[in-house]
């Protein structure tokens, strides 16, 4: 009986101390410095919603696998959100603005300047080691503005306050305003195809403009190579297994250069109702396939192709449609070459490339 008095007397007071730690921690919110800009522990950031004055937004939420998705649907770069979160970890503040420079700086803020919002996994009790009640709270806002005349320092402002300080990162020969931007294409993973060998059951290459070029590869559960040749359907036999072995290889890590959703339309759809270079399927072994469609991008006029004959085309780049037409995008031949082979490049007796247009 004695015992299970101590016990609940412990218990009493371990609550007591809670109540007293939560009401204390919801007090401090409200104190909280105007100038405490950093995060002291990036690893519970879950979501960072970016907005500024032209109607730009994002939003950064970390999914419970741990990888970052953009504004709900796009895979994340990943050195970009690493730079950002450390660039929150190590923000320091330089000095307040100058009283001279107050009211021009915060005149600035409000018409230039990005909102940030942070969010953080919290406890409601979390005391000596012992963690409970886990929950998503909104632990920052601030304004961040543009640079100061020294281009050493950005103007930054928290919310609720009226006082904007100079921020710097150490180490960093600039100002940190461009790694709080709001534009969605900055933050996407430019990747298009990331699929391992095991993860491919199929890929089609499609050549509009010369069909006898066009064929399709099948990887077996059990890993067989079936070689088809698409113009007439028939399954070759007289490939070479180590060049289709290192042409679906290449398939790991396939990505374009730049998004140009926002090229001019004239110029866009002058592209698109062009025919298309070489058309790539690629269906994994989910059964979920994803298309890209090529297209030839005009080159400097009097261009010559590597044999020294006259070229309309760009050697070095193509555009395409890619996640299955949603984005249009630049892509490199450096990048592509491994994968842009016609038919006769597997063949035993043919070692052809596609650089050109057949």
């Amino acid at each position: 009986m004695k015992k299970n008095r101590y016990f609940i007397l412990s218990v009493i007071v371990l609550a007591i101390i809670a109540l007293i730690l939560l009401l204390t921690n919801s007090r401090s919110t409200f104190k909280r410095s105007y100038s405490d800009f950093a995060i002291s522990d990036t690893s519970n950031v879950t979501r960072i919603f970016m907005a500024d004055k032209n109607n730009n937004s994002l939003k950064l939420e970390k999914k419970s696998t741990g990888k970052w998705i953009v504004n709900d649907q796009f895979p994340a770069q990943k050195a970009n959100v690493e730079m950002l979160l450390n660039t929150m970890l190590q923000l320091q503040v330089k000095e307040t603005v100058p009283k001279p420079a107050h009211n021009t700086v915060i005149r600035d803020l409000a018409a230039t300047a990005v909102k940030v919002e942070i969010y953080q996994l919290v406890y409601r009790i979390d005391f000596w080691g012992i963690r409970w009640f886990p929950h998503e709270k909104k632990t920052k806002v601030y304004y961040v503005g543009g640079a100061t005349q020294s281009n050493r320092g950005s103007y930054m402002l928290m919310e609720n306050s009226s006082e904007p300080f100079v921020t710097y990162l150490p180490g960093l020969r600039g100002f940190v305003s461009p790694r709080f931007s709001p534009i969605e294409k900055y933050w996407r993973d430019y990747s298009i195809f990331r699929k391992s060998l095991l993860e491919i059951a199929s890929v089609k290459m499609e050549f509009p403009g010369n069909p006898e070029f066009s064929y399709e590869i099948k990887l077996s559960p059990s890993h067989k190579l079936t070689f088809l040749s698409l113009q007439d359907q028939a399954e070759i036999t007289a490939f070479d297994t180590l060049k289709v072995m290192n042409f679906l290889a290449a398939f790991r890590s396939v990505s374009f250069e730049a998004l140009l959703n926002d090229m001019d339309k004239h110029m866009k759809d002058s592209v698109l109702s062009s025919t298309p270079f070489i058309i790539i399927t690629l269906t994994d072994t989910n059964n979920v396939s994803q298309t890209i469609k090529t297209y030839h991008k005009k080159g400097q006029i009097d261009a010559l192709d590597y044999d020294q004959h006259p070229t309309p085309y760009d050697l070095d780049r193509l555009y395409a449609l890619v996640n299955n037409g949603k984005d249009f995008t630049l892509i490199q031949y450096f990048v592509f070459d491994r994968i842009l082979r016609p038919k006769t490049f597997f063949l035993k007796t043919q070692t052809q490339g596609m650089r050109r247009k057949p």
